[in-house]
C-alpha cells in the first residue's frame, strides 16, 4: 500500500488535482493519503472534498487529516512520497509585504514569487520550515520522495536537494505548456506530431528545440510572431524570443521581472508597450479570497463531485516509481554536469525520466551562450538565497538582493542594503535571526 502525505493540504483545488489524480490511478487503488496543514478550516474542506471524490470513484484511498505542527511527524510517518505545497506566510501578511515595502523605494513587482525581492524573501521565510520537514522526514519516512510545487521552485529545491539528504524534485507546470501556448497563441496546430525539448532553470527554461514530424518550427513560429502587432498577454516571451533566439517556459508577467529590461521607472512608457500586469499577483491573491466562499462550497459541500485526472506530474510520478512502467517530465534536479556552461550548485530543469529507480536526469549538454548568460544572473540570485539561509548571515541576503537584476537595474547598492533591512524587519516572526 502506498501512503501519500501532502503538505498544505488547504491548497483545496491544487490537492484535488494532485490527489484526484492519485485516486484515479489504477496502481495505486488502496493508497493512504495524509493531509497535512496548519489551518484548520482549509484543512477539513479539503478533507470533505477529497472524501467525496474518493466515495465516487470507489473509496479507493483511506484519508486521514493532521492539524498543526504538534502532528506533523505522524502525519510523515511512513509515508512513500510527500507532496509539498505550502505557502508560508500566505498572502495576507506576507505577500502584502513583499509588494508594499519595495514600493516605497520606487520598486514595482508583478508576481514576485520566484525571482527579484519579492522571490528571495519568499525562499527566506520558507526553507526554515523545509528544512523542520526534512528532519522529521529523516526520522519518520527516509526513503520517501519529496515532490515539490512550492515556489521558488529552485530556491527551495536547491536548498533540499544541497542541504538535506531527502530525495527531491521539483515540479513545475509551465514546461509542460510552453510549446502548446506558443503555438496555439500563433494559431499553429499543437498535436501528437509536435517535438519539443526544453532545458534551464524553472520559469527560465528554454524551448530549444520545436518541431513537426521532423520539420523546424521555429523560422514559421518567429515569422507569424513578429507580424502579431495587437496587444495580448505574451508580449514579453516574444521579445525575449526576438532577441534571444529562443521562447522562455514561464509567462510574460513573470520573466518581465526576471530581467533588467522590461520595468523601469526611467521608461515607464514599457509598462505600456508589453503590457505588463504590475501587482498582478496581489489581484489574484485578492480574486482568489473573494471567490473562495462561493467555489468552496462547490468543491467541499458537493457530495456528487467526481474528478478527471489532469496533466499533473504527480500522480505520473507516483505511478511510475510504483509499476515501474517510464514515464519522462521536466523535472528540477542538481546541475551534475548536465548543462555544463551552469554552475554545478544550480538547481536545473531538465527531461528527467521515472521508473522504479527514481528520478534520472538527462544530459542536455551547453545552452545556448545567450541563454546560460541569462540563466546564470537568476543562479546568482538563488545561490546567494540559500547561502543566507543556510549560514543566517544577513551580508547574503544583501548581496541576492545586490545580484538580481531587477533590483540592481533600479536601485542603488544602499537602497538595496536599506530595503533589505525593512524586510527583515518587516517579516518579524516570519524569519529566523540573521546576524
Amino acid at each position: 500500500m502506498v501512503k501519500i502525505t501532502f503538505m498544505g493540504a488547504g491548497s483545496t483545488v491544487f490537492a484535488k488535482n494532485v490527489l484526484g489524480d492519485c485516486m484515479l490511478t489504477p496502481a495505486l487503488k488502496g493508497l493512504e493519503i495524509a493531509l497535512y496543514d496548519i489551518d484548520g478550516k482549509r484543512l477539513e474542506e479539503s478533507r470533505r472534498m477529497l472524501e467525496a471524490i474518493n466515495a465516487n470513484c470507489a473509496k479507493p484511498a483511506t484519508i486521514r487529516s493532521y492539524l498543526g505542527v504538534e502532528n506533523r511527524r505522524e502525519a510523515l510517518q511512513s509515508a512513500d512520497f510527500v507532496v509539498n505545497a505550502i505557502q508560508v506566510g500566505l498572502y495576507d501578511p506576507c505577500t502584502i509585504i513583499d509588494f508594499e515595502v519595495p514600493k516605497k523605494y520606487g520598486l514595482r513587482q508583478t508576481i514576485a514569487d520566484t525571482l527579484g525581492i519579492g522571490g528571495i524573501f519568499r525562499a527566506l521565510r520558507t526553507i526554515p520550515v523545509m528544512m523542520d520537514f526534512a528532519r522529521d522526514m529523516q526520522d519518520v519516512c527516509p526513503n520517501a520522495w519529496f515532490l515539490n510545487y512550492t515556489n521558488p521552485m529552485a530556491m527551495l529545491t536547491g536548498a533540499m536537494l544541497r542541504m538535506t539528504p531527502v530525495r527531491t524534485v521539483g515540479l513545475c507546470h509551465s514546461v509542460q505548456v510552453c510549446a502548446s501556448t506558443l503555438l496555439k497563441g500563433l494559431g499553429m496546430p499543437y498535436d501528437d506530431g509536435v517535438q519539443w525539448k526544453i532545458a534551464g532553470i524553472n520559469h527560465q527554461a528554454w524551448l530549444l528545440e520545436l518541431k513537426r514530424d521532423g520539420q523546424d518550427l521555429y523560422p514559421e513560429v518567429k515569422r507569424r510572431a513578429a507580424q502579431r502587432t495587437e496587444k495580448h498577454d505574451d508580449m514579453v516571451r516574444y521579445e525575449i524570443m526576438k532577441r534571444f533566439g529562443y521562447y522562455v517556459t514561464e509567462s510574460s508577467e513573470h520573466n518581465a521581472e526576471y530581467m533588467p529590461f522590461f520595468i523601469k521607472d526611467k521608461y515607464p512608457e514599457l509598462i505600456e508597450r508589453f503590457n505588463i500586469p504590475l501587482d498582478e499577483y496581489p489581484r489574484r491573491c485578492v480574486r482568489q479570497i473573494e471567490d473562495w466562499e462561493k467555489r468552496g462550497r462547490e468543491l467541499t459541500e458537493n457530495p456528487s463531485l467526481s474528478h478527471e485526472r489532469t496533466h499533473e506530474y504527480a500522480s505520473y510520478i507516483i505511478e511510475a516509481m510504483v509499476t515501474g512502467k517510464p514515464y519522462k517530465i521536466g523535472g528540477n534536479v542538481l546541475n551534475t554536469g548536465l548543462i555544463p556552461n551552469l554552475p554545478s550548485e544550480a538547481c536545473v530543469e531538465v527531461p528527467c525520466l521515472v521508473d522504479k529507480s527514481g528520478v534520472t536526469p538527462t544530459y542536455v549538454g551547453n545552452l545556448p551562450p545567450q541563454c546560460a548568460a541569462l540563466n546564470r544572473t537568476n543562479i546568482n540570485v538563488q545561490l546567494l538565497t540559500i547561502e543566507a539561509a543556510r549560514t543566517l548571515k544577513k551580508e547574503y541576503i544583501y548581496q541576492a538582493a545586490m545580484m538580481d537584476p531587477h533590483c540592481q537595474s533600479e536601485l542603488s547598492i544602499d537602497d538595496i542594503v536599506s530595503l533589505c533591512d525593512d524586510l527583515i524587519a518587516a517579516h518579524e516572526g516570519w524569519l529566523p535571526q540573521y546576524h
